[in-house]
């Protein structure tokens, strides 16, 4: 099953169920209002969801129109908890052989980031940001979506309560990143709003391709609409399952906590590329001695997208083109 959160003129907007092909929508709010509300109460919400889902693919539907991705909020806008991990070793090795890092690790732990909730953007927005001497970047990163999570629940309790699986463009601003972590406090101006693709979809959409809490696809990424990388999500080192439980070990998690991967990183990335300007500008200075890969500028697009086993786009394309940030007072 497909979800999507559609403008209405609301901050959280309305919840439709899409078409395996991304084609047809179908307007679910008689069943849950929201993407929030569904997610909320999810065991009442997933068999309607589900039954209106079938009568789209099986051409009964009444009411279905064109699904349009520039219409789409985040599938879920917003949330009380984001909070994304850094589930990809080979990334971290990159970045810290590259410039000289000394991140202090515990062993069998995933770093894990609170990050920003409240503004979550859409697959086609303009993201605007104040200057470009900031170094934007991207970051392709699978995500997930629960429902509550009890404290001390196990990874394979805590799979259970994925509901949703999604992918995002983490953008990051560099120039912030390297002082912010000194100060050994997390991350803020360096991680400014997120985008999310436009559809969300159950873990059981993806088939064999979801496999120990893991995305086994590729993240297709290209800048300008030329190829970047494609690095695929089996290299995750923490399944969402361990690292969810990590989370719980001494909290709940309430309904509507996103959890992103982290970048999403290839160990064979001569051949794959990367999701990831700073890591293709590392791999460049641990190979040269330099790096000349250019950090991203006004004007320019990124594009996330990721395809199936049976080849259809699972999600969506995340299709941004960057902006200048317009003035509060303006």
């Amino acid at each position: 099953m497909k979800l999507a959160s559609l403008r209405n003129g609301t901050r959280d907007g309305r919840l439709v169920v899409v078409s395996r092909d991304l084609t047809r929508a179908l307007d679910a709010t008689y069943v849950a209002a929201t993407m929030r509300a569904a997610i909320d109460d999810w065991a009442v919400a997933e068999p309607g969801l589900r039954a209106l889902a079938a009568t789209l693919e099986d051409g009964s539907a009444d009411g279905a129109f064109a699904f349009d991705p520039s219409q789409a909020l985040a599938p879920l806008p917003r949330s009380h908890q984001f909070v994304d991990a850094s589930a990809f070793l080979n990334h971290g090795d990159i970045m810290e052989r590259a410039y000289d890092l000394a991140i202090k690790k515990t062993p069998g732990m995933c770093i894990l980031v609170p990050r920003q909730g409240d503004d979550f953007r859409g697959p086609r927005d303009d993201y605007e940001f104040p200057t470009a001497e900031d170094q934007c970047d991207f970051e392709g990163e699978f995500a997930v979506i629960t429902d509550d999570v009890p404290m001390g629940a196990t990874p394979k309790e805590a799979l259970t309560h994925v509901k949703l699986v999604t992918i995002l463009n983490d953008v990051s601003m560099r120039k912030h990143l390297f002082r912010e972590i000194s100060l050994g406090f997390g991350l803020v101006m360096a991680k400014p709003a997120t985008i999310f693709a436009p559809v969300a979809v159950t873990p059981d959409e993806l088939g064999e391709a979801w496999h120990d809490g893991r995305v086994l696809l590729d993240m297709q990424v290209h800048r300008n609409g030329e190829p970047f990388g494609h690095p695929n999500g089996r290299g995750m080192d923490w399944s969402f399952g361990e690292l969810l439980a990590q989370l719980a070990y001494n909290r709940r998690l309430g309904a509507g906590m996103v959890l992103g991967s982290g970048t999403v990183s290839d160990r064979d990335y001569r051949n794959v590329g990367s999701a990831c300007l700073a890591e293709r500008r590392a791999l460049e200075k641990l190979d040269s001695g330099e790096s000349v890969t250019p950090f991203m500028q006004y004007g320019e697009s990124l594009q996330f997208e990721v395809f199936g086993l049976d080849g259809q786009s699972v999600f969506g394309a995340i299709d941004t083109r960057l902006v200048p940030a317009t003035p509060a007072n303006a």
